[in-house]
């Protein structure tokens, strides 16, 4: 049944996401230590999957970790003890695969978010959470009925709230606890 008005492509979305729990591969566990345990994360991504990404910084900044978004003029320099957290669908994304190549090269862990772990990132993550989801030039609609990587940018916003809310839940602090360190420059 085509999708033609905002209903029905609502549905569309909740139906293609309602799955991700049980299809989400890779070390859910080991991404959680990686992040509980990195004395800063730094977040990278390109296009939509790298805006998607970004609102898991802020979320992670709420819960206190230091947390940097490549590309900003304050980031600085990656080292051993950080971890690289990115999301390429395709896992071949040149700068992605660079900025993680430079990651392991001075002792920082990658965590990435794909639709494959038999990529150059894949290669290059210490883990690998992959989306069943279709990249952003795969227009075949096997994957998914929508355009583009849409299913992948979704659920990279959607694991990225669900790390966060492990985390959260594992601190033992309160949504009171976490509120002062939201935007009051606003």
């Amino acid at each position: 049944m085509p999708a033609d008005t905002v209903t029905d492509a609502l549905a569309l979305i909740v139906r293609e996401s309602a799955d991700l729990a049980e299809t989400v591969r890779g070390d859910t566990d080991a991404a959680l230590e990686l992040l509980s345990g990195a004395e800063r994360v730094f977040i990278h991504g390109a296009g939509r999957s790298g805006l998607a990404l970004r609102m898991t910084a802020m979320r992670l900044m709420h819960l206190g970790l230091d947390v940097h978004v490549v590309g900003e003029v304050t980031t600085p320099a990656i080292r051993t003890g950080d971890v690289l957290l990115v999301a390429s669908g395709s896992g071949t994304t040149t700068g992605i695969v660079q900025a993680a190549r430079t990651a392991v090269d001075v002792g920082a862990d990658v965590l990435a978010v794909s639709t494959t772990d038999d990529s150059p990132l894949g290669a290059l993550a210490a883990v690998t959470l992959v989306v069943p989801a279709a990249t952003k030039t795969d227009r075949s609609g096997s994957a998914s009925e929508q355009y583009a990587g849409s299913r992948f940018e979704q659920a990279v916003v959607l694991l990225g709230d669900a790390l966060f809310h492990a985390l959260w839940t594992r601190s033992g602090r309160s949504a009171d606890d976490l509120w002062p360190s939201h935007a009051n420059l606003e």
